[in-house]
Parts: structure tokens; sequence; C-alpha cells
């Protein structure tokens, strides 16, 4: 459907926008992107405002729920700060992303769909023109890496649980994008392979300029024992030979994942945003 191919078609736009380039590279920062991080900063803040609660139960910390509580009631003003005056409108609809894109409060769980709702909230503010085709890059190395540091914090200090995990079949417990666009940054690197982001000594010195071994060492510090064994896909996949291969084996499967995992972009909540039909011009 045209939501479906709306969606990839964004994550492809970005995919190739960051290929080869450094989360230090330097790019515009537009107002829009200064708001988008500003209000990022403050779901971060909550989380500061709400300490996880004593309870019997080691994970899904029920203080989860009252941070989520905040943003659910907060959501629509948060947007509004972003979307201008003459867009209005469309911010209720908007705002509805951004409430699907940190988890879910009844299971305090986070998985791949979250971060989909996410991807389809700024994929949304493209589309009503508040973010621009020169802000693809700030998209991923601004919001997209600011989210991923939220939603770090979140799972952390939560301990939510993976959301429809496959286990160690899975990629990983919670995101997917960044070893997407990940490993677009990396296609070419004049000597990092896929190989070394299994070796911790290559992760230690890069992962500042790399999202994919940024998620690496996030994993590593979540999880004990062999990597092989905690992530099997992701030490299946330091076997390929190059970054490109990397990058266009991530993409298939994601694609396969959308079509079959993501409510969210089966039935986008706004008709009115995402058209079922394409536009055409003329």
């Amino acid at each position: 459907g045209g939501a479906y191919a709306d969606y990839i078609g964004f994550i492809l736009t970005l995919n190739e926008g960051v290929k080869g380039k450094k989360l230090t590279f330097e790019y515009k920062v537009s107002e829009a992107i200064e708001k988008l991080v500003a209000l990022l900063n403050t779901l971060d803040r909550w989380i500061d405002e709400t300490p996880p609660v004593d309870q019997p139960s080691r994970f899904g910390n029920k203080a989860y729920r009252t941070w989520y509580a905040k943003l659910d009631e907060e959501a629509e003003n948060l947007v509004a700060t972003v979307v201008p005056t003459h867009l209005a409108a469309a911010v209720p609809e908007v705002a509805v992303y951004l409430k699907e894109s940190v988890g879910n409060s009844t299971r305090i769980d986070y998985g791949t769909g979250h971060e989909a709702a996410f991807a389809a909230f700024l994929c949304c503010l493209c589309k009503i023109g508040v973010l621009r085709v020169d802000d693809q890059i700030a998209i991923v190395f601004k919001v997209f890496n600011r989210y991923l540091e939220v939603m770090r914090k979140l799972q952390k200090t939560y301990r939510m649980e993976p959301a429809g995990s496959q286990g160690v079949w899975g990629l990983d417990d919670f995101q997917f994008l960044p070893f997407i666009w990940g490993s677009s940054q990396l296609i070419d690197h004049p000597y990092l392979e896929p190989r070394h982001f299994v070796d911790e000594k290559a992760v230690n010195e890069n992962h500042k300029d790399y999202m994919f071994l940024e998620c690496i060492l996030f994993i590593t510090e979540m999880k004990t024992g062999p990597f092989a064994e905690h992530s099997n896909q992701l030490w299946n996949i330091s076997a390929v030979p190059s970054w490109s291969k990397v990058n266009q084996g991530l993409i298939r499967m994601y694609k396969a994942e959308c079509l079959e995992k993501f409510p969210v972009i089966q039935h986008f909540k706004f008709g009115s945003l995402l058209p079922i039909h394409p536009v055409t011009s003329g």
C-alpha cells in the first residue's frame, strides 16, 4: 500500500543521505531540528524526575507508567512546539506517533514497532513540510540519535522488556534502524570492516562516530556471556565481507519485518497525512 511504500522510501532516502558519513560530520541544523532535540531533552528530563520505584519484580518498573502518563498528557503540546501554527490541524495525528514511539505502558516493553512509530513521526513531519530535504542528515544524526539515547535510558532505568522479541534470533532486543543507517555510514570505510564490530578495541575507539558501533556497545553493556550466544544474528552478520552487503541484507530483513509486524505502518493512523494513493502532479 501507499503508506508502506512511503515509509520504506523515507527510510531508504535517509540511508542514502548518511552513506559514508561520520556522526561528527558537519551538517546543517535547522530550527525544526533544534526544536525536536529540545522535545527529546524534555522526555529525558522527565526520566530524571521519575525514578524507578521499589518493587518485587526486577523487570518492568512501574514508574515507567508515571513517566508515560506525563507524555500521554503533554504529547500534543510538545508536538505543537515543533509544528508552525498554520499547520496546527496536523498536531493531534502527528502526536499519536510520538506516543506510540516510546514503548507500551501496559506491558512496559519496547521493540522495533515503537522505533518504527518514531520514524513514522519524522516521516509525517517531512510530509507536512516541517522537515525538509536538506534536514536529512540531521534527522538521523541529531534527532534519531538523540531519540536512541533517550530510549536506551528508558530501557535501562525502567528495565523494559523487549516487545515481541525472537530471542537470540532477533537482530537486537530493541532496535533495528540504527543498524541499517549505521551500516550505511560505514560503507567504503578505509579500514573498519564488518568483522571489526565484534572486536572490543575497534568498538571502543570508533563508537562515537558510528551508530552501528554505539548499538554494539549498548548490547555488550546490557548482556553477559559470549557475543555469539546472546546476539547470534549479529554475530553471523560480522562474517559478511562488506558493509554494503550488510546494508542491503538488513534492508531486505527490515522490509519483511515491516510488512509482517508493524501495525503502525499498516494502518497509518492518519489517512490524511500519508495518502494511500500517490499524489500525481500535473
